[in-house]
């Protein structure tokens, strides 16, 4: 028996380490080959950093990157409002009329294709005559990323216990005074980290942003991969080791908020 349990454990750590692998590896290269003197992307020529001081030398990729991170904290600050409000009125709110039928709708984009969304939110904004630019893909990112905000925000509501709540209104607090200082704090880590999670999908989005862009507003994604069809350049090794240090900063942040949570949530349980 337990030469059997040794067996199943060994396959589950090669298994483990198999999956691993095959998603970190070609990170890891991609980081290890980021910093490659030579011109040719597969030929190593030694430690160096100059295809990072060729990007920031490189107005055109600066401006993509400016206008990524702009559009990636707009819409996600946006996404994050809406879709608190939507959670709470899944979550507080009383049962009304098309409840279904607008929890539906809010979650559609989690299953929807990126290219119907995209396409649908392009037929719209030239069927209202909207120039295309840098509030079309924000509201295009908005409408993305609210739905997992409010998923976020949701399951952290479901698990708060409602009678901290009555206590505070027991001891005098209007039902806004209790929410402000009562339930707020115990949902800003949630909040936090779905502001976090829509961020981080804003500045990776290709597809959409791809629709609902126009000349001059394109972003780092697009111009990456305008940049790839022509051939892969040291320099786009270099950019992507950035966003991926990028990235890893904000799941970082977001673990450490909803391990915050999870700790708020259990010193704010009743005895």
């Amino acid at each position: 028996m337990a030469a059997r349990q040794t067996r199943f454990s060994n396959f589950n750590l090669v298994s483990i380490a198999l999956g691993l692998a095959f998603l970190y590896l070609p990170i890891a290269i991609l980081v290890i080959y980021s910093f490659n003197a030579s011109r040719l992307v597969t030929v190593w020529g030694g430690w160096s950093l100059r295809w990072y001081t060729e990007f920031f030398n490189d107005e055109a990729m600066l401006s993509a990157a400016w206008m990524s991170l702009r559009v990636a904290f707009c819409s996600a600050t946006a996404a994050t409002l809406l879709g608190t409000l939507a959670a709470l009125g899944l979550a507080r709110g009383e049962r009304f009329k098309g409840r279904t039928l607008f929890s539906g709708m809010l979650y559609a984009p989690l299953v929807m294709p990126e290219v119907i969304t995209g396409l649908s939110l392009l037929l719209l904004f030239v069927a209202i005559d909207a120039g295309r630019g840098f509030w079309t893909v924000t509201i295009a990112h908005t409408t993305l990323t609210m739905c997992f905000v409010t998923v976020v925000v949701q399951s952290r509501l479901s698990t708060l216990d409602r009678s901290l709540e009555e206590a505070a209104m027991d001891l005098g607090c209007s039902p806004a005074q209790a929410f402000i200082a009562v339930t707020l704090p115990l949902m800003l880590p949630s909040i936090a980290a779905g502001w976090m999670l829509a961020f981080t999908l804003s500045l990776d989005d290709l597809v959409i942003a791809s629709f609902t862009t126009g000349p001059g507003s394109a972003t780092l994604p697009i111009r990456i991969y305008s940049e790839v069809r022509l051939g892969v350049k040291p320099e786009i090794n270099a950019i992507c080791t950035l966003v991926v240090a990028a990235v890893a900063v904000v799941i970082v942040a977001a673990s450490l908020a909803s391990k915050l949570s999870n700790e708020q949530g259990k010193s704010a349980a009743p005895l």
